[in-house]
């Protein structure tokens, strides 16, 4: 499929050019098919929410929200047999803080999954962390721009408005990904408990490559995922659903070294770009102004 100058992929769950009467129903009330904490769309505003799942990028969708990871909670499931022996009760918990060792909060896990046994009783937890991809550009013009008028303007092409949205991987693991390796995952590790990562495969391939270990030897699994197009009956243009692709085991310390080392450049052009500031610097000097009879 091409969608040339056509930024947006999915909108309140539906394909944009789905034009059956569900996908304008989730439209028309703003809801959320994926598992939200409540039924309607809360991403960035309650009440006006920016309802794009994912975005197309080189004529692929890319996940944006990071609810759009719920569909069908298949990411527990993946999860769970990281975490878990086979056969074990467990169930999921959303939206866990967790504190440091002096009561601050390091942040909210997105998901924990809790083993019990036949008593209720909690005999083991794993961490699960959804990555969405953070977007440079503009999404809610062209956003509202679509909802103004979905049936006309399904195919618009936007490739020449400002600030096209793009996904922008460097942010996303810089500023999401890292800090919480860090942060969550540091004192997880600490308890020698299990993390999954959830996200996007455009994602995962952009950070440098992982040593993997054993399944059985892993403090992380990479769950990495993609959106399949499939035709659905009732929906001409058929819906996305989410696939996983691939998993990666590796243990913590090695993978968060690998995430957080920067690649260096060579010194020999940062050298250059010294000299070339210090010639402009030498050749310009300062203006000196001379004020007379200040007082």
């Amino acid at each position: 499929m091409t969608h040339s100058g056509q930024p947006l992929a999915e909108v309140f769950g539906y394909l944009i050019t789905d034009q059956t009467d569900i996908a304008k129903r989730y439209r028309s009330l703003r809801l959320c098919p994926f598992n939200n904490k409540v039924p309607n769309c809360t991403k960035d505003k309650a009440k006006n929410p920016l309802g794009v799942c994912s975005i197309y990028h080189e004529n692929e969708p890319v996940i944006t929200c990071p609810i759009r990871f719920r569909q069908d909670w298949i990411i527990a499931d993946h999860a769970a047999a990281f975490f878990f022996e086979e056969g074990t009760r467990w169930t999921s918990l959303t939206e866990v803080r967790l504190n440091d060792a002096n009561g601050k909060s390091a942040g909210n896990i997105d998901v924990v999954l809790v083993a019990y046994d036949d008593s209720g009783k909690v005999i083991d937890f794993g961490a699960l962390e959804i990555q969405a991809v953070y977007i440079s550009g503009n999404v809610r013009e062209p956003f509202e721009y679509y909802m103004g008028d979905p049936q006309s303007r399904s195919s618009m092409d936007w490739s020449k408005e400002p600030n096209y949205p793009r996904p922008d991987y460097l942010s996303s693991s810089r500023k999401r990904l890292v800090p919480q390796l860090v942060y969550k995952g540091g004192i997880l590790h600490s308890w020698k408990k299990k993390i999954a990562v959830a996200l996007n495969k455009s994602f995962f391939a952009t950070l440098p490559i992982l040593k993997q270990v054993p399944k059985d030897e892993a403090d992380i699994a990479w769950l990495t995922y993609d959106l399949k197009l499939y035709a659905e009956e009732g929906h001409g243009s058929g819906r996305y659903y989410l696939t996983k692709v691939d998993e990666v085991f590796t243990e913590f310390e090695p993978a968060l070294l690998s995430i957080t080392t920067p690649l260096p450049g060579r010194m020999e052009d940062f050298i250059r770009l010294l000299q070339e500031k210090l010639d402009e610097q030498l050749e310009t000097p300062p203006t000196n102004q001379t004020i007379e009879r200040p007082f």
